[in-house]
């Protein structure tokens, strides 16, 4: 199987979709070079490059620039899916959905709702979040926690480039809304994904690891360091289960819950989103509520601080969760006795 890009896979899912449908459409800043700018176009295909090819192969018509306005595109993103087409919103950084969050949780997440199912919403915001680029503050943060607050939006964040194609092919063929996370720190990742079309359904965690000592929940970047606090900890005897959620929602709380059973009910939950109302918060709620009996540590949570991210580079690494703290926390869980 070829190894292939986190941002190729993504490319390759838009590229198939719009090839097979002409319904899905491409919205967004910068996404051909710049609406009106002189100079190459699709000179970079987005400002991380994962939509470059689209505008020689589909057009203008179907590939759209917009101005710096994110709460006017994504409102007609909304509005063109109402009416019949499946469009791919682009938003630079998960922070300026705040500017357009009223078109997203007032409107396109509950259209189905308030039209009495009538009115299907199939669009996807694709999205980057997370830190590690020294981005500062207000270009790093992980927000996917509000957007699975909100009933009616479904919420994906793959953490490899094989989900990332599949999970991507699967958000456009919905027929609801869905925000799609892309951890900018993993545009780079290589790892093998087929040519063709395939699909990875949601709400279906991947088991990345297995083990029976203890339970590593991960999400998006977190999950890579997850594998590696494993890898160590199987050198000192600890084999853990490395679980990915994939989506958040919906979320599998079955394989959860099965896998907090199946290794001795010693938990941890790593989440790159604040600790406050955090996903680790809620899946520790899960858990505690539905498997309390099985549990044999308290849930230890691997989270950052619950504070803006830094921009000093010491500072967002502190900030960040890594494999060390990640391996900590199961050696703090794996000591208590049964």
């Amino acid at each position: 199987m070829p190894k292939k890009s986190y941002r190729q896979a993504l490319n390759e899912a838009l590229h198939h979709e719009m090839g097979r449908d002409p319904r899905v459409v491409v919205i967004g800043e910068d996404i051909t070079g710049g609406a009106g700018a002189s100079g190459e176009q699709d000179a970079w295909g987005g400002a991380f490059g994962v939509t470059k090819g689209l505008l020689g192969a589909f057009g203008r018509e179907r590939v759209l620039d917009t101005p710096i306005t994110e709460s006017a595109f994504v409102g007609a993103a909304a509005g063109a899916a109402m009416t019949g087409l499946r469009p791919v919103a682009e938003i630079m950084f998960v922070d300026f959905l705040g500017v357009c969050f009223d078109q997203i949780f007032n409107q396109a997440a509950k259209f189905r709702y308030m039209f009495g199912g009538k009115a299907i919403t199939p669009l996807v915001i694709r999205t980057t979040y997370g830190a590690g680029t020294r981005s500062a503050s207000q270009h790093s943060q992980a927000l996917y926690p509000i957007f699975t607050h909100i009933p009616g939006l479904k919420v994906v964040i793959p953490s490899n480039p094989y989900d990332a194609k599949g999970l991507l092919i699967q958000a456009i063929r919905d027929d609801d809304p869905v925000i799609f996370l892309e951890n900018k720190v993993l545009y780079d990742m290589t790892g093998e994904v087929p040519d063709g079309a395939y699909t990875v359904p949601f709400g279906a965690a991947n088991i990345v690891r297995d083990g029976e000592d203890a339970l590593i929940i991960a999400l998006g970047r977190m999950v890579g360091f997850a594998e590696k606090a494993a890898a160590e900890l199987a050198r000192e005897g600890i084999e853990c289960t490395v679980l990915d959620p994939r989506t958040t929602s919906p979320l599998d709380e079955e394989t959860i819950l099965e896998m907090v059973e199946e290794n001795k009910g010693r938990v941890v939950i790593v989440d790159e989103s604040s600790p406050r109302c955090g996903m680790a918060a809620d899946i520790a709620a899960i858990i505690a509520e539905k498997a309390f009996a099985h549990l044999k540590a308290p849930i230890v949570k691997v989270t950052p601080p619950h504070t803006p991210v830094p921009y000093a580079p010491d500072l967002e690494r502190a900030y960040l969760p890594d494999p060390d703290k990640i391996a900590a926390a199961v050696r703090q869980v794996v000591s208590y006795k049964d």
